[in-house]
């Protein structure tokens, strides 16, 4: 089977990471995440960059204009002065997505109470989707793949079910899931036969 190639930005947000005060986890967990779930061939578009506003919305724009079909944020979602994720986010913006933020509350709060403090968005720019995620590797996976039952099935939808539809619907490539990590969910009439 032969599947279309995509590119991917996945962007580390934090001060003390990019300054090498401690070892950066955020990019390390969405690349094993992306190349555990997609069939596609990826080229990855990494970046690890300090909570500064103007800053990470400048990225989002270049990995954008770079060609990236998604791009992936870690950290800087929270309460905290420095936290400025969203805001950049958001400048960047010409549609914002809200159903992605208020998934992944809903599923990090069968873990903890404090998700309510959580502050992701997701927006559409051009023909790329920007999602901001949580900042630790295990809330990454959690809210990406969703909460699953003892027999594996779905019980709360990862954020990632819907993220290849959405980019279908923007222009973007067709991407395919192994469904043992994350099922993509299209309309019947959307989904592609797979070609040789």
């Amino acid at each position: 089977m032969s599947f279309d190639p995509v590119t991917i930005g996945i962007v580390s947000i934090s001060d003390r990471a990019s300054s090498g005060v401690y070892q950066d986890q955020g990019l390390p967990a969405l690349q094993d995440w992306l190349t555990r779930a997609l069939k596609n061939p990826i080229r990855f578009e990494p970046r690890l960059i300090p909570d500064e506003q103007a800053h990470i919305s400048r990225t989002l724009i270049e990995l954008v204009d770079a060609g990236c079909a998604l791009v992936l944020t870690t950290g800087g979602t929270g309460p905290a002065p420095r936290d400025v994720t969203p805001e950049a986010t958001l400048a960047a913006a010409d549609k914002v997505m809200p159903g992605f933020g208020e998934q992944m509350r809903q599923i990090s709060l069968a873990f903890v109470p404090t998700a309510i403090l959580s502050r992701q968005v997701a927006v559409i720019r051009g023909r790329s989707l920007i999602i901001n995620l949580p900042g630790q590797p295990k809330a990454i996976a959690e809210t990406l793949e969703g909460l699953k039952d003892a027999d594996g099935k779905p019980r709360v939808h990862g954020i990632f079910a819907a993220v290849p539809y959405c980019i279908d619907l923007i222009g973007g490539p067709y991407l395919e899931t192994h469904e043992a990590v994350c099922k993509a969910f299209r309309p019947k009439g959307a989904i592609r036969p797979a070609h040789p």
